[in-house]
């Protein structure tokens, strides 16, 4: 157990305020800024003005919260209250008061007949690792762009931010014995869609998009097709390292010729004359998490033209495969890549499924990848939201908060009308998702889903317009106060491509609506 922190007085306070020895209080805690103050973006000059005193309001006009996670090692203790009480810090993982910065069935603020208390349980204490292993790292990674280390992906493996990333399953059954535990320990036969996307939410909630991807976007749509498909011995030999983050794995379908129109993708797989290996060539592009993955799902063809050539094979990295990276809107910590495999040798039992078969498999997926990728944006949306309220309701112009203001009230309800909106579509999705055969797989959710991400990254483009001119030049800044701001409208175009442009979600959603039209329906 952790030793209590060093209650300090308000004469000791004001005793540390000379330079080399400056301590300020934030918040009720102490933070010895003596040797950090030459490293300070302002200079040390701001720090030697303030030391000695309580800096709250002075600290929250310039910098984000979260900034006080990333320096907590600076901290010396807590400032004694009025009554002689120690200040209480804040609970790790407790859910925000702050309006419209939860989910409404998770933050008190709505009946729900989805969520319970296993739920809010598996928020706090994700939040609480979240906090305690991303926060402190996160901002830095994105900006410097550092792909995640072994380390950092392990503790995301057994602290089960991955596995519960799969949504319900076997696999959960199996995640105690691959030394994991479920976030809130919820029992596995409990846990269902609701606590997945409280996973994808809450990490989505950093803001920070490339940091975000990093955080397993091609892990989590590669690793179900390798625990469906794979073959038992290979399933065996790599499922719980993947699960427990010691490998990581991505999902490598996209080419320079092929994106949306998968059935036209050109890379290769011919057998060897005895029959044992594959030989892979091709090229793949826009690869989330290639550069740093062990293991790459590819779609190759097989056979002739079409959807029926198609095959997908588990690829090693080895000789023969080359990552070089691709820099896009975001943060390279994501590990964007193009992924050449030139002659590339790979033995059949790496086949997942059958040969011929590949574009079924890669279909199978479609669906629930399109539903984290609404509750991933969803996330980043609602994180742009309360930083934006926090802002407008902290922030000072003209003698006045920007929360007084007619027209900022205006654009923070208009933004949240459409937040709320879409995350009502996203739960009956998910609802549906919870009851129906298979959950998202299945050709009759394939249209609800694409319908709902439309839906979703219209309503992304609409809030970043209004958070970004409410935070002005914060809000196209990628650090400090509007960085998750600054975030989202980056972000919201990407998910309007991937996993399926938006143009294509919609056309297919009215297709599938139409095979179901009344032969003798007329107005």
């Amino acid at each position: 157990m952790a030793s209590p922190m060093k209650i300090i007085t308000v004469p000791e306070l004001a005793q540390h305020a000379k330079p080399g020895d400056m301590w300020l209080a934030i918040e009720g805690e102490v933070y010895n800024v003596s040797k950090f103050a030459n490293l300070h973006p302002g200079g040390a000059k701001v720090l030697e003005q303030l030391a000695g005193h309580d800096v709250t309001t002075e600290f929250h006009e310039l910098h984000r919260h979260d900034v006080l996670a990333k320096y907590g090692r600076l901290k010396v203790g807590q400032m004694e209250a009025q009554d002689g009480a120690p200040v209480l810090a804040r609970v790790p993982g407790e859910i925000s008061k702050v309006p419209f910065a939860e989910i409404p069935g998770l933050g008190g603020t709505q009946y729900s007949p989805y969520f319970g208390l296993s739920h809010k349980r598996c928020l706090q204490d994700l939040r609480a690792f979240v906090e305690k292993e991303l926060v402190p790292v996160a901002a830095t990674m994105d900006l410097s762009g550092e792909y995640p280390g072994k380390e950092l992906q392990y503790k995301l493996g057994i602290s089960g931010a991955m596995i519960m990333r799969m949504g319900p399953g076997p696999w959960m059954k199996d995640a105690k014995s691959y030394g994991i535990r479920i976030p809130g320990d919820v029992p596995p036969e409990e846990f269902d869609y609701f606590h997945e996307m409280i996973g994808h939410q809450e990490i989505a909630r950093l803001g920070l998009p490339g940091f975000v991807d990093a955080m397993g976007a091609g892990w989590m749509i590669s690793v179900p097709a390798i625990y469906h498909f794979a073959k038992e011995e290979v399933k065996q030999a790599i499922i719980p390292q993947l699960f427990r983050g010691e490998k990581w794995s991505c999902l490598a379908i996209s080419e320079p010729f092929a994106g949306s129109d998968v059935a036209g993708l050109r890379a290769t797989a011919t057998k060897t004359p005895d029959g044992k290996h594959y030989i892979i060539n091709g090229v793949k592009k826009w690869i989330t998490e290639g550069m740093y993955s062990d293991y790459f799902v590819t779609a190759v063809r097989t056979g002739g033209a079409g959807a029926g050539g198609i095959s997908l094979i588990l690829v090693e990295r080895g000789d023969g495969v080359e990552t070089s990276q691709i820099k896009t809107t975001y943060s390279t910590a994501a590990g964007t890549s193009l992924v050449v495999m030139s002659d590339v040798k790979v033995p059949v039992t790496n086949l997942l499924g059958e040969e011929g078969k590949g574009f079924k498999l890669i279909m199978y997926n479609f669906n629930h990848e399109r539903w984290y990728i609404v509750n991933n944006l969803l996330g980043q949306v609602r994180a742009a939201i309360a930083d934006t309220f926090m802002w407008a309701h902290q922030r000072k112009i003209f003698g006045k908060r920007l929360i007084d203001q007619p027209v900022i009230r205006n654009k923070l309800a208009s933004s949240v009308a459409a937040m709320e909106a879409a995350q009502s579509y996203n739960e009956a999705i998910t609802y549906d998702m919870c009851k129906a055969k298979g959950g998202p797989v299945g050709e009759r959710m394939a249209g609800p889903i694409a319908m709902l991400k439309y839906q979703v990254t219209r309503t992304a483009w609409k809030v970043a317009d209004d958070t970004v001119q409410i935070l002005g030049g914060r809000g196209i800044t990628r650090t400090g106060m509007g960085a998750k701001i600054e975030g989202l409208k980056n972000f919201a175009k990407y998910a309007a491509v991937y996993g399926g442009s938006e143009e294509i979600m919609a056309d297919l959603a009215i297709k599938q609506a139409l095979k179901n039209f009344p032969a003798h329906a007329r107005l």
